[in-house]
């Protein structure tokens, strides 16, 4: 068994996903994890349903505490320490005792960097006041949460329309906010085509939330420190909470003055095998590039799938085993309300962006058999290669039952299939499940 020394960086999906793997493989290897936070291995998908009320306590979305892995796996994990520099050269990072305020250098003989993604934050006028919050880490959650329960909000802004924003609308909705969201795109939900983000931005508006899209933002307006309006370049909007949902960026700051590459936006560049352009350092995670399925070239997804997966890559490789990441297709389901919404692959807008003629099929359907109690409607949206007809995109909106239909298309997409072979797919059918053709191969029909 090998006796190198692995330092992680990040102690949460990634880095705690390819900690653990290693030490399954070799229960006598030194581990050594730095996490900045105070928490481990948390679900931050389940923050605005912590937030809403619906996930009784925060504790809940942690899958395993620090003590967890210090105790049971023999895993050096050190809560509130940050790593502030990389020395490629003497293979030690530089560490910030975040509770004594104090540093240290710590050698290693492997390195995985699993940094993870921060929310985009521009330095807008007021930015600081109190009441404004970006969603990352288990934390940031824990702080909107506590914020609220002090100061009882009752006009809330959100700023963005993407899976952040969507979902934080709905949460602050059934906390009984008066809730107005901005987008300076003229849709939410842009990893979408505008005609199906359009379905979704009208159930919002039916649903209660003020919605301005075309719109960009200018500054916050605040009082004694807290925030009371949110500036727009078209209105000012009353606010006592304001959450910020303009995307996310690749924590890669680290690799700043070494020799690690960077590539698509930002993000730490790696081979499917995880590894960086230098040895015995790897990435995985929101931090780190994949390899887009569609594309066929470098992408960079920030999703929780992706980052346990990647860490599970990373894990064995690290531990002698030489395993690939096949890729990604950008798959992501959400909700708002009763109305889900889910998509794969390439959308129409990202096709027009490349040389890869396309057709498209957009079919209304039912979720089951019209006549069975609980039918209701779905939109789907099927776009194939002209020439192959394999599938190259797919995207749904509508109600229960709807979304994880998602799940056949990326199947079909990622086993390159085309539309007659989701057409000719022997699904199951009973009426309080899907109609006797499933909505996805009515679709595919569209396309053949």
């Amino acid at each position: 068994m090998s006796k190198a020394k692995l330092v992680v960086i990040g102690g949460d999906a990634a880095g705690m996903s390819a900690a653990s793997k290693v030490r399954r493989a070799q229960a006598d290897r030194e581990i050594v994890v730095f996490e900045r936070g105070k928490h481990t291995s948390y679900a931050a998908c389940g923050m605005p349903y912590y937030i809403a009320g619906q996930v009784r306590a925060s504790d809940q979305l942690i899958a395993r505490k620090p003590e967890v892995f210090r105790e049971k796996q023999n895993i050096d994990v050190r809560t509130h320490h940050e790593v502030i520099k990389i020395d490629v050269e003497s293979k030690k990072v530089e560490v910030r005792d975040i509770l004594q305020d104090s540093t240290f250098r710590e050698s290693y003989d492997e390195l995985l960097i699993a940094t993870g993604a921060s929310p985009i934050r521009p330095d807008f006028e007021g930015i600081g006041s109190d009441g404004i919050f970006g969603l990352s880490t288990l934390q940031t959650g824990i702080d909107v949460f506590e914020y609220i329960e002090k100061h009882s909000p009752k006009k809330a802004v959100i700023v963005g329309g993407g899976y952040i924003g969507i979902e934080m609308a709905e949460a602050l909705l059934e906390l009984d906010m008066e809730v107005t969201l901005f987008d300076m795109a003229p849709q939410v939900m842009t990893t979408m085509d505008k005609d199906m983000a359009d379905l979704i931005a009208e159930y919002m508006k039916e649903s209660g939330v003020k919605l301005y899209l075309n719109e960009k933002l200018d500054r916050f307006e605040s009082e004694n420190g807290m925030v009371t309006s949110v500036i727009t370049d078209q209105k000012e909007e009353e606010a006592d909470l304001v959450i910020l949902g303009m995307g996310v960026k690749p924590n890669a700051e680290l690799t700043e003055g070494t020799s690690i590459e960077t590539g698509v936006k930002g993000a730490i560049k790696v081979n499917k095998k995880l590894q960086t352009s230098v040895p015995g350092i790897w990435a995985a995670g929101d931090c780190a590039e994949s390899f887009h399925l569609v594309k066929k070239d470098q992408t960079w997804i920030a999703l929780g799938t992706v980052a346990n997966k990647h860490g599970l890559v990373a894990g064995i490789n690290l531990s002698g085993g030489d395993i690939e990441f096949p890729g990604v297709c950008g798959t992501a389901i959400t909700k708002f309300q009763d109305l889900e919404i889910s998509r794969t692959g390439l959308s129409e807008k990202e096709l027009e962006e490349s040389d890869i003629k396309y057709i498209i099929a957009k079919i209304e359907s039912r979720t089951r058999s019209g006549y069975y109690p609980g039918s209701d409607k779905i939109t789907v949206k099927l776009i194939s290669d002209e020439k192959s007809g394999k599938i190259l995109g797919g995207q749904i909106v509508g109600f229960a039952g709807a979304a994880k239909r998602i799940d056949t298309v990326v199947t079909a997409i990622t086993a390159g299939m085309t539309a007659q072979n989701i057409v000719d797919l022997d699904l199951s059918y009973a009426p309080p499940f899907s109609p006797v053709w499933d909505p996805v191969q009515t679709a595919a029909r569209r396309l053949v």
